[in-house]
């Protein structure tokens, strides 16, 4: 079951605030940590938590934004600011991944001397078990409120356990082995994931963006709902989509074409008020149809375009 929109609003802004507060701890840790061991592994850890301040602020502000009511000239509310943010999100995040490969590539034709990796290996064990703490909360704070934002946030804190536990385990080798060019072979590979992250994130905000489909079973779910109702006689023509952390769904209900306008308006509201009650705050149109009656159908129209 999913949260009230008050409550909504006030985990996500939670949420994004915690996000804040730990990237900006974890870059000055690993600014020193940098600087003491000249790891480039280190380095590109550090690359990426800067990136993390600019996009926790970025969500902060979209959450802020988003969690404004609809208005006379946005009548769908400020939702879709969440999908605008992890777009943002995502091409700082590739920036970042080309930066340190670019560095990765330049310390394999000029190598840099890497020392007191201890140090090193300790700072990014406690960054390790940070991220994860915050990892934990912002799934369940993005589980609760479908806040695109902080999934996408969440999101890209999950590469940074990947990168950060491929970082303590390339200074150990470095250490052990005493060969230099692991630091860099780890780098470009976190490089490289961070590319695939920001792919991924681009492709879900755009998705949003472009009203793309909600999940199978959330179309699925809806149509269970709606014919539950011993009065609902079909559903067809739904369409969904994502308004940011809020769902909106169109279709179309199917009654008995002999009801007065007044019960076929009662009966609608009932519908409704069961499709609120498993997706609070989702924004919904129905329209009335005879059941039986023979019409052009969008069902029929997307069936033919494909």
């Amino acid at each position: 079951m999913f949260l009230s929109e008050e409550k909504s609003k006030k985990l996500k802004k939670l949420s994004a605030a915690a996000s804040i507060g730990l990237s900006a701890g974890l870059t000055l840790l690993k600014l020193f940590a940098a600087l003491y061991t000249g790891s480039l592994a280190v380095l590109s850890s550090l690359i990426d938590s800067l990136a993390d301040i600019f996009a926790s602020s970025i969500t902060y502000v979209a959450v802020r934004f988003s969690s404004m009511p609809a208005s006379y000239g946005h009548r769908y509310g400020y939702g879709k600011a969440e999908a605008i943010s992890a777009l943002v999100q995502s091409a700082f995040i590739a920036g970042s991944g080309i930066f340190v490969l670019y560095d990765g590539i330049y310390r394999l034709f000029v190598p840099a001397q890497i020392a007191r990796l201890e140090t090193g290996i300790v700072i990014m064990g406690v960054s390790l078990l940070a991220t994860i703490g915050l990892i934990c909360f912002q799934k369940h704070v993005a589980k609760k409120t479908r806040s695109l934002a902080i999934e996408a946030d969440s999101e890209h804190y999950t590469v940074d356990v990947v990168t950060n536990l491929s970082i303590i385990v390339t200074l150990v080798l470095v250490s052990w082995l005493e060969l230099s060019w692991i630091d860099t072979l780890t780098a470009c590979g976190v490089a490289a994931f961070l590319l695939f992250n920001a792919y991924k994130l681009a492709a879900k905000a755009v998705g949003t963006l472009t009203d793309a489909e909600l999940g199978p079973d959330i179309r699925k779910r809806v149509c269970e709902i709606v014919l539950e109702s011993p009065f609902s006689k079909g559903i067809h023509d739904l369409r969904t989509r994502d308004l940011g952390g809020v769902y909106m769904f169109e279709f179309h209900l199917e009654l008995d074409g002999d009801l007065p306008l007044s019960a076929a308006h009662e009966m609608t509201e009932i519908v409704e008020d069961n499709l609120l009650d498993e997706f609070p705050g989702a924004q919904i149109i129905i329209h009335q149809d005879p059941a039986g009656i023979q019409e052009e159908r969008l069902d029929n129209k997307l069936v033919r375009g494909k």
